[in-house]
């Protein structure tokens, strides 16, 4: 089984209530030195999540320490993954357990860094994310719907419904489960009949 592909997620979602929200916020300076994906997720938020960003003193305060809020769907504010271009950014969100993230915009490098790392991000309008943000933090279990073939969001529980754009070659990798060079694998058969054509 591809554990990468994503299609129907239907979770409830954390609401990270902050704007400009930079790579360096989203993982810290201090931990790019490891190579390997594995264990980001434990330093995701670092600064904000810990006092002093001592682990054994987590902020009672920062909602990812709130039990009440839980899923595979972060929400989060405006202009979220800007300043510098770390992958690692995506790679602690992904690492941590979420497999969307919702905004109502991204900065491009983020954005193409997630979807690279089969990280869904969904862009909506700002009315449509404040009602998000509103929705979920009065009511923590609120289910949210997507749907990847389709590009819809969906909360049936207040009647939205919208849809969500996303590049056609990145929607079949993630789909399929596809990174570059699996994408070119499944081609194989086809490549060698065009081929076999002009030879």
């Amino acid at each position: 089984m591809n554990t990468k592909k994503i299609n129907n997620i239907h979770s409830s979602a954390v609401p990270l209530v902050m704007e400009n929200v930079d790579t360096d916020q989203i993982i810290p300076a201090r931990f790019l030195k490891a190579t390997s994906r594995e264990g980001f997720g434990e330093n995701l938020f670092c600064d904000w999540r810990y006092e002093g960003g001592n682990k054994s003193n987590p902020k009672a305060d920062f909602v990812l320490n709130n039990t009440l809020f839980s899923g595979k769907i972060l929400i989060a504010g405006k202009n979220f993954g800007c300043g510098s271009s770390r992958e690692h950014a995506a790679w602690a969100i992904k690492d941590y357990g979420f497999d969307v993230v919702i905004s109502s915009f991204f900065a491009d490098i983020f954005k193409n860094n997630a979807l690279n790392n089969f990280l869904l991000p969904i862009t909506v309008s700002d009315a449509e994310l404040d009602l998000l943000f509103t929705t979920v933090l009065q009511h923590p279990s609120t289910t949210i719907e997507i749907n990847l073939n389709t590009q819809s969001l969906e909360v049936p529980s207040i009647g939205l419904s919208t849809n969500f754009p996303i590049d056609p070659y990145k929607k079949e990798c993630l789909l399929n489960g596809y990174d570059d060079i699996d994408y070119l694998l499944s081609l194989k058969s086809e490549i060698e009949a065009f081929e076999n054509k002009t030879k």
